[in-house]
């Protein structure tokens, strides 16, 4: 867990951990993204289009949060 310190700073091995996992996020995202199998699969679901329906709501909460 990320525990701030009393003075708000942050521990440089927290960072690291932090960004360590963020790492093998991404590689296991791209291992998967990389089978055929699953490309088959993320073509027949559409998910183009799923991203297409989102943007305009990530439009409206990017407006809202800059007021």
């Amino acid at each position: 867990m990320v525990m701030e310190h009393s003075n708000g700073d942050f521990n440089d091995k927290d960072t690291l951990f932090m960004l360590s996992g963020l790492a093998l996020m991404v590689f296991g995202a791209g291992l998967i993204l990389t089978n055929p199998i699953a490309k088959r699969y993320m073509g027949q679901l559409g998910i183009g289009g799923l991203v297409s329906l989102a943007l305009p709501d990530l439009d409206r909460y990017l407006k809202l949060r800059a007021m």
